[in-house]
């Protein structure tokens, strides 16, 4: 598994992935005027990267294409960074089909709170999840995230505003890290 920064040339490969993956991921994707393929083209891959470039610059995203064995295959975001008393972010991530439930997310998840704890000093990374995700919500749960509450019609997702369970982590949660947690949970 490899995160690294969102690259100009993985255009077409991430509108592959994101078109053979719209049954799986679109029931919790922001709603958008604009069909599926469109909102996936490389076009607009090469306009979302430049937005989130952009503000990774001014230090208010980390977006991260999360890849197994040599192939794009989701990404994992930290978004609305707060610096200042908050310092928290909100994490978003997406993964293929074929490799959920390997651990690859819960993995890429961990490495990139270590990052937001560590390097970027942060102290909060929240996740928004929807009641019926049960498989995001098991993801955070076993990287230590706990629950706060239920955001009720929160976001406008999948066509409607829908409510959300809020998670959050804090940097003295795990001080030993949350990958190092992560990997006294795998089964070896």
């Amino acid at each position: 598994m490899e995160l690294h920064p969102l690259r100009r040339r993985d255009a077409a490969e991430w509108s592959r992935l994101r078109l053979a993956n719209e049954d799986w991921l679109s029931p919790w994707e922001p709603s958008d005027g604009l069909p599926w393929r469109a909102r996936h083209s490389p076009a607009a891959y090469r306009s979302m990267r430049r937005v989130v470039a952009r503000r990774a610059r001014l230090g208010t995203s980390l977006p991260f294409a999360l890849r197994v064995e040599g192939r794009l295959a989701g990404q994992v975001t930290l978004d609305n960074i707060v610096r200042g008393a908050l310092r928290s972010g909100y994490l978003g991530y997406w993964v293929d089909r074929s490799v959920a439930g390997r651990g690859m997310a819960s993995l890429a998840v961990a490495l990139v709170c270590d990052h937001a704890f560590g390097a970027v000093g942060l102290h909060r990374v929240e996740a928004d999840i929807r009641p019926e995700n049960l498989p995001s919500q098991r993801l955070v749960e076993r990287l230590a995230f706990q629950r706060e509450g239920l955001l009720r019609r929160y976001l406008d997702i999948d066509g409607d505003w829908r409510d959300h369970l809020s998670y959050a982590l804090l940097a003295e949660d795990l001080p030993g890290g949350v990958l190092a947690h992560w990997q006294r949970r795998v089964p070896g």
